[in-house]
């Protein structure tokens, strides 16, 4: 596929991507600043093409978040609960599969599990968490535990983080989902979540998850006080731990979602920006197989759309997500499967079920 054009200070970057050669952040923030958005799309169309054909990937997973309770206050956060306060919730083991079989269906490969920072209950409720999962849903990948969590299931252990991954992965933990790294940078981290892992400490966990034999994921979280330069040294200081391990699979941008009051923040991302951030991704993350277009945050539509700018995999059906709803997402808790499929149809585009790993379970 030939990629025409318009604006010709590009002409750099397009030798680059055709080459193969791996942009810098100065290229990074010259593709934030064009106008020429189509180029960016059609780059970044033809590396994820190069990568993945026209396969779009997703899965059908169940969201769980066994506890709303967290010591941290993050300025972007409206589902966490202080202790006592109104809506504060710990569930327990009979909560917990209870919870599970009101949305099961036989379907369903994985549970996407994430919850507040609760020093109310010690690190073994963690690990029981899954313990219990595993025993009555053995078929299910248990996808589990920010690398944020991690961090501070070793301040509430006394374990060092490596040995906290060892319980874990003891327990029947599978892999680390991508969240709690919002915007690698400490100016950020300083303003937005300084009770949380460290930029350091976050990819360490992940370095040492890679180390263990876990495949893990990554993600940002795009559209409050950042600027473009942190997104993109974000992009750099993943790529470059992925150079050394090669243990994340996929890359997902997240649009901050601040409708929620005590959110702090009134604006969503535009269309424009979450479409030129995924291209962006895929542009710069080149030892990464997959970005991810995050349906919760950008809608079905838009995410549709991503799929022409970089975007191989959409998430999944999720039954019932509930924190970036409690925050202000707009769109459904949960997709079914036809609806997934239609919408990768609908772009012309072959829709994969994949498990956690991304092995292919169906092609439609």
């Amino acid at each position: 596929m030939s990629v025409i054009i318009m604006d010709q200070s590009l002409e750099a970057i397009k030798a680059k991507v055709l080459n193969g050669e791996r942009l810098t952040i100065e290229d990074g923030l010259q593709l934030y600043e064009t106008t020429d958005l189509l180029t960016v799309a059609q780059l970044a169309n033809q590396v994820n093409e190069q990568k993945n054909g026209d396969n779009v990937y997703f899965i059908e997973n169940m969201y769980i978040n066994p506890t709303n309770v967290c010591e941290a206050s993050c300025a972007f956060c409206g589902f966490k609960r202080k202790p006592g306060e109104e809506g504060a919730y710990t569930m327990n083991e009979e909560e917990l599969l209870k919870y599970v079989s009101d949305r099961w269906n036989d379907n369903i490969r994985e549970f996407h599990i994430v919850g507040g920072h609760n020093n109310e209950v010690p690190f073994a409720y963690y690990l029981d968490t899954i313990r219990v999962l595993k025993k009555h849903y053995p078929q299910c990948t248990v996808k589990a535990y920010t690398g944020a969590e991690i961090e501070f299931f070793s301040r509430i252990s006394g374990l060092s983080m490596k040995e906290v991954l060892e319980e874990l992965i003891k327990a029947g933990l599978d892999t680390l989902p991508g969240g709690g790294a919002e915007i690698l940078t400490e100016r950020y981290r300083a303003k937005m979540s300084p009770e949380k892992a460290s930029t350091d400490q976050w990819l360490e966990v992940h370095e040492i998850a890679h180390g263990l034999g876990l495949k893990t994921h990554a993600t940002m979280l795009y559209g409050s006080i950042e600027t473009k330069e942190e997104r993109l040294v974000h992009m750099d200081r993943l790529r470059q731990l992925q150079d050394r391990t090669s243990g994340f699979m996929v890359f997902i941008p997240l649009a901050m979602q601040p409708k929620s009051m005590n959110a702090g923040l009134k604006r969503r991302t535009s269309a424009y920006d979450d479409l030129r951030t995924i291209a962006i991704s895929r542009l710069m993350l080149d030892n990464f197989d997959h970005i991810k277009a995050y349906w919760i945050n950008i809608g079905p539509q838009l995410t549709q759309m991503a799929l022409s700018f970089g975007s191989s995999d959409i998430h999944g059906t999720l039954i019932e997500e509930r924190i970036s709803h409690s925050a202000g997402a707009l769109t459904s808790q949960g997709l079914t499967r036809s609806e997934l499929v239609h919408l990768i149809k609908g772009a012309n585009k072959t829709p994969v079920e994949r498990d956690t790993f991304y092995n292919t379970i169906q092609v439609y």
